[in-house]
């Protein structure tokens, strides 16, 4: 018999709004153990995706310290340093309209779980937002959703 994401779907869930900064998103992944999450507009409509890879790209590792030359005085040190603090703190004040993924791919609940499972490996996707005809986010499937249904399956029979 085939299932349809509708019978998979997690309709928690956490979701943040284009004027939430990168550090609030980062506590909300942490806090809530996820790695990615919808971002809605005021009347719930999908307007992105932003996931800890947005986060940590190679465009903000020239913010780190490269190393640390002994050689040069403690001061030049704590200067990079203190320039260090300040990026990370800039980084983190941006919003996530400014890292977040505006093409987004999404299934309607009566979409097979098969395609879905397609989707995802095709496309590299570890969760998708399920979105009602009017593109309110309504729910998510994620890869763990489909290895829940696996493992309850075979425990059927």
């Amino acid at each position: 018999m085939e299932k349809f994401v509708k019978d998979l779907i997690n309709e928690k869930v956490i979701s943040v709004s284009r004027n939430t900064t990168v550090g609030e998103l980062c506590k909300i992944l942490l806090d809530n153990n996820i790695t990615g999450t919808p971002v809605l507009d005021s009347d719930n409509h999908l307007v992105g995706m932003v996931t800890d890879a947005d986060i940590i790209t190679e465009n903000i590792e020239p913010i780190f310290p490269m190393y640390f030359d002994p050689l040069i005085a403690s001061f030049a040190y704590m200067e990079n340093f203190e320039k260090f603090t300040l990026d990370v703190k800039e980084y983190l004040s941006i919003k996530v309209e400014e890292i977040m993924t505006r093409k987004v791919k999404s299934l309607k609940p009566d979409t097979p779980v098969s395609k879905a499972v397609q989707i995802m490996v095709k496309d590299r996707l570890n969760r998708i937002p399920v979105v009602d005809g009017d593109n309110k986010v309504i729910g998510i499937i994620a890869r763990a959703d489909v290895l829940r249904s696996l493992l309850a399956d075979a425990r059927k029979d």
